[in-house]
């Protein structure tokens, strides 16, 4: 259509009933309309891009809580890691890899593991040095936080810790004592002593639930209890029908690992499995492994670190085969994600796995126990 004919013949015929008006008179007129149009439209562009940036910066802030809820759990647990996520290969030494020894830059058999994201750091329980210790991310050396005051039973003092857990709802860490036959709440804010939560029990690895029941692996009884707080000893959710390998059965059972149903994953060791009890079951559910000992993607040997994803899918430190497995939910085999390359001092390999933990950007931290290190491997950019 010719918006110019159009506009004339609309001119035409609205002025031929009016008087007849300068030449200046017309195009002063029509100038004013113009402008007048022009700044209407301006000023509907600029609310328009001022309404959508304040429904953009809500968007986001939304989005920022969100993840702030999704990432910062008491235990750990809402890390979600997609199934074809893959981490490159060599780890990085970040605390330890000298020799076993009791000086800030040395470990001496660390068996935990506990990333900080908040504070850049990570919490290490070492065994023989009867501490637990903190490394800043890129430091060379860590920090006392717990402990090291020579081995010994009182307050202020460790004995083999095996476990180490933070508990962010006390802003506290939770200690399995494992020579003093005890556990303990150690508070982060320059405590110098610990507080006895219960003794007299023969604990290796710990794991906390959203309520604050702490669980606790008992391998001579070949068991896992709950704690609550008021409990002696605590019930057991898993086990106690004595050493063996049915399905209603353990055999020295060693990390431990509850989800947000409350149910608990066992590396049952010696049965080559991981195993699932639900809340209140009679007998597990083996979710990974279970075919005996073995190095093929459907076994495992001698299991110990372990964590589960919000999808139910198992990451397991496959301590006689050197390396760390995903098993995703359901699947009868599993994937080798890290390591498998044999024994050894390499970056590719690992000596006595314990521990493994993520960091919330999925990034994945061993303990590499014969090596004295922690090796963190960097998730693959895509």
């Amino acid at each position: 259509m010719n918006y110019k004919k159009l506009g004339a013949y609309y001119s035409q015929s609205v002025n031929s009933n009016l008087p007849q008006s300068s030449t200046t008179e017309k195009n002063t007129s029509c100038l004013h309309i113009r402008r007048k149009l022009i700044l209407n439209i301006f000023a509907g562009i600029a609310v328009i891009l001022i309404l959508l940036t304040i429904m953009f910066a809500t968007t986001i802030l939304i989005f920022r809580n969100v993840d702030t809820q999704t990432i910062k759990p008491t235990t750990g647990r809402s890390i979600n890691i997609n199934a074809t996520t893959t981490w490159i290969q060599h780890g990085i030494t970040v605390a330890g890899g000298r020799e076993g020894g009791r000086r800030l830059n040395q470990l001496y058999n660390p068996d935990s593991v506990s990333v900080d994201d908040d504070d850049r750091s990570i919490l290490i329980a070492e065994w023989e040095n009867d501490r637990i210790v903190k490394w800043k991310y890129g430091a060379t050396s860590g920090q006392i936080v717990a402990g090291g005051n020579r081995r010994g039973s009182r307050t202020n003092q460790l004995y083999n810790p095996s476990y180490m857990l933070v508990d962010e709802k006390d802003d506290s860490l939770i200690i399995c004592d494992h020579g003093n036959r005890r556990i303990v709440r150690w508070s982060r804010h320059n405590s110098k002593n610990g507080q006895v939560l219960i003794s007299d029990i023969n604990c290796l690895r710990l794991a906390i639930d959203n309520n604050g029941d702490i669980y606790y692996s008992d391998p001579d009884q070949h068991v896992v209890r709950r704690w609550t707080k008021g409990d002696t000893f605590g019930t057991i959710v898993a086990g106690g029908n004595g050493q063996g390998n049915n399905l209603n059965q353990l055999n020295i059972p060693t990390y431990i690992f509850v989800d947000e149903d409350y149910s608990v994953y066992v590396s049952d060791s010696a049965n080559h499995r991981i195993i699932k009890w639900l809340g209140g079951a009679k007998e597990g559910i083996i979710v990974a492994g279970g075919q005996g000992d073995g190095e093929n993607v459907n076994q495992l040997s001698y299991p110990e670190g372990l964590f589960v994803d919000l999808s139910g899918n198992i990451y397991v430190a496959d301590n006689g085969n050197h390396r760390i497995m995903r098993w995703l939910k359901g699947f009868k085999e599993g994937t080798i994600i890290v390591g498998g390359n044999g024994k050894g001092t390499e970056s590719t390999q690992f000596d006595d796995l314990r521990d493994l933990r993520f960091d919330q950007q999925g990034n994945l931290y061993v303990i590499d126990n014969g090596n004295q290190r922690i090796q963190k491997f960097y998730i693959n950019p895509k």
